[in-house]
């Protein structure tokens, strides 16, 4: 027996990488039973006699899991936004920055074509890159063919697993082609009428680029707040998460209660209006979605 990570899954088989190499293998034991479905990202226990006849024996419990894709063990997320063409979107960052937070996922936040920018405009997005860092994420800037970037990409990607999400038609895939040339995988043009890209994706696999590993697919397809209860939102926003404790009510939902050290530093200017905006934004979806279902 010995243990691995699956960096492919594909029609039933789990690719199964090693330092003795990559070993194809199908599932076996009591998953179905268990409802356990061995996903890419996942340290497995296996056997196998030779490369392509191998069995998956038992799966290590996980620490995040993602359903589109479907992929475990996540530790960065690396969100690619445009500057320009879509134009840069706070409200859809807040959104992936929220998700990210409650799957505990590290995000690398990218902000693409920014020579489209005339210099005032790029003078917005260089103040939207102190906020965000200024909460505590790493935002990079960086041009259109994203090239200029790439080193600095590439050093926060060593020795984790990466998924790259962000906004369609921003050039996810082409960011995935200049981190592996080889992979080539296809791009279309931005749909003028729609403002959306589109990608094609096979299956989820996970490439070696630096001394990292990256998906192969766009991440969080879904970005409703179905699984999300109300009282926890605020945890999803670090600036809010650190001054929780100072409220006067330990449930405090930073809305209309007296005493809120969140509206306080509001008030303060010590957090954004637009992150707070966006939070009661996402608190009344969550609210009418329970009350949907």
């Amino acid at each position: 027996m010995a243990i691995g990570l699956i960096v492919k899954a594909l029609s039933g088989f789990y690719y199964v990488q090693n330092e003795d190499g990559l070993f194809q293998c199908r599932g076996r034991g009591n998953f179905r039973k268990r409802k356990i479905k061995p996903l890419v990202g996942d340290r497995v226990e296996f056997e196998a006699e030779n490369r392509t006849d191998g069995y998956v024996l038992d799966v290590f419990e996980r620490k995040n899991e993602l359903i589109r894709p479907p992929i475990a063990n996540v530790d960065q997320a690396l969100l690619v936004f445009s500057a320009k063409e879509p134009d840069f979107s706070t409200l859809l960052l807040d959104r992936f920055l929220v998700h990210i937070e409650a799957n505990k996922i590290e995000p690398l936040i990218v902000i693409s074509k920014a020579d489209l920018l005339t210099e005032a405009d790029y003078q917005a997005i260089v103040d939207y890159k102190a906020q965000y860092e200024e909460i505590g994420y790493q935002v990079l800037i960086t041009s259109t063919t994203i090239d200029g970037g790439i080193d600095e990409v590439l050093t926060h990607t060593g020795n984790k697993i990466t998924v790259v999400a962000g906004q369609s038609g921003v050039g996810k895939s082409s960011l995935l082609n200049v981190l592996k040339p080889e992979l080539a995988i296809e791009t279309n043009e931005i749909s003028t009428h729609l403002g959306r890209g589109k990608h094609t994706t096979r299956h989820v696999e996970l490439l070696p680029i630096g001394t990292g590993l990256i998906a192969d697919t766009p991440g969080f397809s879904s970005l409703d707040f179905i699984e999300m209860e109300h009282e926890e939102l605020s945890s999803y926003f670090p600036e809010m998460a650190r001054r929780h404790e100072y409220c006067k009510f330990r449930g405090c939902t930073h809305t209309s209660e007296p005493k809120c050290a969140v509206k306080d530093a509001l008030d303060q200017g010590e957090i954004i209006q637009h992150r707070y905006d966006h939070y009661l934004q996402f608190l009344d979806e969550i609210k009418n979605q329970k009350r949907r279902y």
